[in-house]
């Protein structure tokens, strides 16, 4: 996924794959027109050809990698979920400005065509005054036995965390900020090989009064394997939205708008790697900073305490 989408950015970032398996690395370099391969992480760091590094491996290897990175005075994009904790979060944040180097979250939804579109119509007063937010995020993926995330220990957490942040941070960062929020788990099913729980409902309140919902599964059948329909409910109209990005319609003053976001970079992977190639170039913060990122993690981390069982 993220060699596609460097690659469509021409000539402006040139590639290097490293692996613990020195074939695997050579493979994907052959596959993606790389200009290198590494037999292990620690020797792709300490080229000094290297600019900057994507950390893509499990969350629970990500702190060290990042942290071998900067001090090699490399550039960092890490995936998210970035870390588990906001401590190392805040360790990371040290090392960046140690090192005096830019880190990018790879939250690539908030980059992604539909969150752009929505965060200008609220902005724009669309549907005037929200009143009430509903995302919903469900769809039937269970994964395999031999798949890493059924370790919470590997993944950081069970499937909302791991996948469910992203939309946290969308629900989060259409304009009004978040300012309460609660968690509510069903009893996990842990029946066959997927054994994570897998369903979250999360309630929350913005600061400006609006309240809000966000139902996210991996276990529950949706529309077409995957089609499902959010709202946004304002005073003077509705924002309707498939979740994943094919279509919004607004219903406000005068007739239905309907809008294509865009399909050439609807997970918006490119649009973060721009971000990514400015802030380097620049020597400015990206827009998803660590900050931002722990912004997130402070949600997540109350959306857990309120599913937490009660002290005896």
């Amino acid at each position: 996924m993220h060699s596609r989408h460097v690659r469509a950015l021409g000539g402006a970032v040139a590639c290097a794959y490293a692996s613990r398996d020195a074939a695997k690395a050579e493979s994907f370099n052959r596959r993606f027109g790389g200009i290198g391969h590494y037999g292990s992480y620690a020797a792709a760091i300490a080229d000094p050809a290297i600019d900057a590094v994507v950390v893509a491996v499990p969350p629970a290897f990500h702190l060290p990698l990042t942290l071998e990175a900067l001090a090699a005075g490399k550039h960092v994009l890490v995936e998210k979920p970035a870390f588990p904790t906001l401590r190392e979060f805040h360790a990371a944040v040290a090392a960046r400005d140690q090192a005096q180097r830019v880190v990018l979250v790879g939250e690539n939804d908030h980059y992604k065509p539909l969150a752009v579109l929505l965060r200008r119509l609220l902005a724009e007063g669309a549907i005037g005054q929200l009143v009430f937010a509903q995302f919903t995020t469900l769809a039937h993926r269970l994964k395999t036995a031999d798949d890493w995330r059924n370790d919470e220990a590997m993944a950081g957490g069970d499937a909302f965390f791991e996948e469910g942040i992203h939309w946290l941070h969308i629900a989060s960062s259409l304009g009004p900020t978040i300012s309460a929020i609660d968690g509510y788990r069903p009893e996990p099913s842990r029946e066959g090989p997927d054994r994570r729980a897998k369903s979250m409902l999360v309630a929350f309140r913005y600061d400006n009064g609006a309240v809000g919902t966000l139902l996210y599964s991996r276990e529950i059948p949706s529309l077409f394997r995957g089609l499902r329909v959010s709202k946004l409910f304002g005073r003077d109209g509705v924002i309707t939205f498939e979740s994943n990005g094919l279509f919004v319609v607004v219903r406000g003053r005068g007739w239905p708008r309907v809008h294509l976001p865009g399909w050439s970079d609807i997970r918006g992977y490119r649009a973060m790697y721009r971000d990514f190639v400015r802030a380097i170039r620049d020597h400015a913060a990206p827009e998803m900073s660590l900050e931002r990122a722990i912004a997130d993690q402070r949600l997540m981390d109350a959306v857990y305490r309120t599913t937490a069982p009660a002290p005896v």
